[in-house]
């Protein structure tokens, strides 16, 4: 069975509703380091999202991202920023992470963030991951389940595992990466699993078992289609968020959402 999400996106979006009402129409700022096709794209429809939730949006090409972060750190115009990736080979991530504002970084991923992240502060972390427990914890009662999480990254990976194992949550974790002997052993006897790990379908009705739930954070396009790292067709065995459509959606709504936090951080109610 395919996973519905809509329910996650009208949770978050209820948050959305209260948060406008308290303040004024937030602006958000996207820099990107190039303008090819995909990443305009992707801005594109990130304005339409803006526009949608009543955000004020604008994106500019930055020909010295660092030195911009800097800037729009402290214009007090600009009350979140999103940095477009992939970014030039000029850039590093992780001296964005250590330059962007905490206060206007709403996808959670500036050095300051992600550390409170492992204190179980969760106001801004990184979106996709947020999106994936979201969704696993509004389909599955995940105290004590056995989660098998594939994907190790340090926006998606990484900060899931954190999540899962917040007291409250309480979910037995057992991550996978690509040296891990026994993979498909260990999902099938798995609750649930969560698959963040690049590979276009990798994930096929050898590693699953009836009743489980799947959360497909990939996105690859394959044949001109976007597919997820998960086979559709294991939806014959069990239920599985869908690509496109699925953990994208409430990433991208959960983005709408921190701006209007940030909004709300920066200049108060």
């Amino acid at each position: 069975m395919v996973i519905d999400v809509e329910n996650t996106v009208k949770e978050v979006e209820k948050e959305i509703e209260y948060l406008k009402s308290k303040t004024e129409k937030p602006k958000l700022l996207s820099l990107t380091t190039k303008l090819n096709g995909s990443i305009k794209a992707y801005l594109n429809s990130q304005a339409e999202i803006a526009k949608k939730y009543g955000i004020d949006f604008e994106y500019i090409k930055s020909d010295n991202l660092y030195e911009d972060i800097k800037k729009y750190n402290k214009d007090i115009s600009v009350d979140a920023l999103f940095i477009a990736k992939p970014l030039k080979k000029d850039y590093d991530d992780k001296q964005v992470a250590k330059l962007i504002n905490p206060k206007k970084d709403i996808e959670g991923i500036s050095y300051h963030n992600i550390a409170a992240m492992f204190y179980e502060d969760e106001y801004f972390i990184p979106c996709t991951a947020e999106s994936a427990v979201k969704i696993l914890e509004d389909n599955l009662n995940i105290t004590g389940k056995k989660i098998a999480l594939m994907g190790r990254s340090y926006t998606v990976g990484k900060p899931i595992s954190i999540l899962l194992q917040k007291k409250g949550r309480d979910a037995t974790l057992t991550l996978i990466n690509s040296k891990t002997k026994g993979q498909k052993e260990i999902t099938k006897s798995a609750d649930a699993i969560i698959i963040a790990i690049g590979i276009a379908e990798y994930l096929n009705e050898d590693f699953v078992s009836k009743g489980q739930k799947v959360i497909d954070v990939g996105i690859n396009v394959e044949n001109g289609k976007l597919v997820g790292d998960a086979k559709k067709t294991i939806s014959k065995i069990c239920d599985v968020t869908p690509v496109p459509g699925g953990v994208g959606n409430v990433t991208s709504t959960i983005l709408m959402r921190n701006v209007y936090r940030a909004k709300i951080l920066n200049r108060g109610f």
